[in-house]
This record gives structure tokens, C-alpha cells and sequence, in this order.
């Protein structure tokens, strides 16, 4: 009797000592998945963050570009005005 309670206190000790291991496992994969986690937000927020200064730089091209393209018809306009002043310049005379 008093060996198989001996046996049985072996047997549970061993389970115990397997529970505690495949807890510690588990807590160890818990703990990756939430690092995993954790970094693809981070990703998401950086490429968010990114994304919003691509579209104000865009935002900041365009406004440039219209300021060049008024720029230019501006130019246009002079230099048709500065021809035509020459031509009849040159026809004057």
C-alpha cells in the first residue's frame, strides 16, 4: 500500500513538473505573439505617419506646380507682348 501512494506521489510530481513546463511554454509563445503584435502596429503607425507626410508633400507639389505653370502663361504673355511690340517696331521704320 504505502509503495503505491510512493509510486502515485512519483507520478503526480512528474505531471506537476510537465504542467509547470508546458506553462512556461505557453507563456513563453504568449509573450512572442504579443511582441509580434505590438511590432506590427508599430509598423502600421510608421506607415501611416509615412503616408500622411507623402500626401502633404504631394499637397506641397501640386501648389508649386501651379504656382510654375501661372509663372509661366505670365512669361508667355510678355514675351507675346514683347513681339509684337518689336514687330511693330521693325515695321515703323
Amino acid at each position: 500500500f504505502f509503495a503505491g501512494i510512493v509510486e502515485f506521489q512519483k507520478i503526480v510530481g512528474s505531471l506537476i513538473e510537465l504542467v509547470d513546463q508546458l506553462a512556461k511554454a505557453a507563456e513563453t509563445e504568449k509573450m512572442k505573439a504579443i511582441g509580434a503584435r505590438n511590432l506590427l502596429k508599430s509598423i502600421a503607425k510608421q506607415r501611416e505617419a509615412q503616408e500622411q507626410q507623402l500626401q502633404a508633400l504631394i499637397a506641397e507639389k501640386k501648389m508649386q506646380l501651379e504656382r510654375y505653370r501661372i509663372e509661366y502663361e505670365t512669361l508667355c504673355k510678355i514675351e507675346a507682348d514683347q513681339n509684337e511690340f518689336i514687330d511693330q517696331f521693325i515695321f515703323q521704320k
